[in-house]
């Protein structure tokens, strides 16, 4: 009986607790359809799946927990299901498509640089296609980073740390050589595509590809630390609501639970069955 009370009551809760969750995810989803910048309005899809299923699934959870409805607990359940396995995938897929990477030490200076063979085949390909990138490149140009390195000396260049985006995208490769202005021959092709110009910079170098990937993989990989942790969580959910769908399933019958009889409604009809040969052998006996 205790079991009993103490898991649909933990369900309860911890379905309340996501379901208030769920509200800042669907705000913040809906905030971020009203932004004009490509890099958030990016995000408003994903945020606003992920509210409204916690939505759902913790509404279902929390009334079939606390009035014992069956069949509220099992469409959670099976929701909590599918959601584990597709969790499950994502993570595994966020760290096999995050490894390598990291970048490549420059003589002499602080920051890293970034080359596109040093990144999985399917964030190259996914990054060399025009529409990504230009959608990338959009972002990366309206976030202004380069802005906050124009005015560097070369002291800062020495002393001084990029990030990945400001490494590739904002400086040419430190290994090019420019006499007059003019790139040198026999070097890296990025050298040939960097332009002092604001506007253009070194946005259509590879190192700037590089760059953005090398930025995505870190918060990828931090994405994919946090989903082991909800997936611990989910996982241990999904084992207290399977104890309180059993409980709601004994609730619609009126079979005894333990030595005391709980009260119960709307019995199944093999009760009646199994209490009239329950009398038979009492007055055989």
């Amino acid at each position: 009986m205790r079991t009993y009370r103490f898991s649909n009551t933990l369900v309860g809760y911890l379905n309340l607790l996501t379901l208030l969750a769920s509200i800042p995810l669907i705000g913040s989803g809906l905030w971020l359809s009203r932004s004009s910048a490509t890099c958030e309005s990016s995000l408003q899809t994903p945020l606003l799946v992920l509210g409204f299923v916690v939505l759902i699934v913790s509404l279902a959870g929390f009334v079939g927990a606390c009035f014992n409805v069956a069949w509220a607990l099992w469409l959670y359940l099976l929701v909590m299901l599918f959601l584990i396995a597709a969790l499950l995938g994502l993570t595994a897929f966020g760290f096999a498509v995050t490894g390598g990477g990291g970048g490549v030490e420059v003589p002499g200076r602080v920051y890293h640089e970034y080359r596109l063979d040093g990144y999985s085949g399917w964030l190259r390909r996914r990054i060399t296609e025009p529409r990504y990138w230009k959608a990338a490149m959009a972002c990366v140009v309206g976030s202004k980073t380069c802005s906050k390195i124009a005015q560097w000396s070369p002291l800062d260049y020495l002393q001084r740390d990029l990030s990945p985006i400001q490494s590739g995208c904002c400086k040419p490769p430190t290994s090019c050589t420019y006499t007059s202005g003019a790139a040198m021959a026999a070097q890296d092709e990025d050298c040939y595509r960097w332009n002092n110009a604001a506007n253009i910079l070194c946005y259509d170098c590879d190192s700037c590809k590089a760059g953005v990937l090398e930025q995505v993989r870190r918060d990828w990989h931090k994405l994919s630390i946090l989903n082991v942790v909800i997936l611990i969580f989910l996982i241990v959910m999904y084992s207290i609501g399977c104890c309180a769908f059993r409980n709601a399933r004994r609730a619609e019958s009126e079979y005894p639970y333990g030595e005391n009889r709980m009260s119960k409604i709307h019995p199944r009809w093999d009760y009646y069955w199994w209490r009239w040969l329950r009398d038979r052998r009492e007055q055989l006996y």
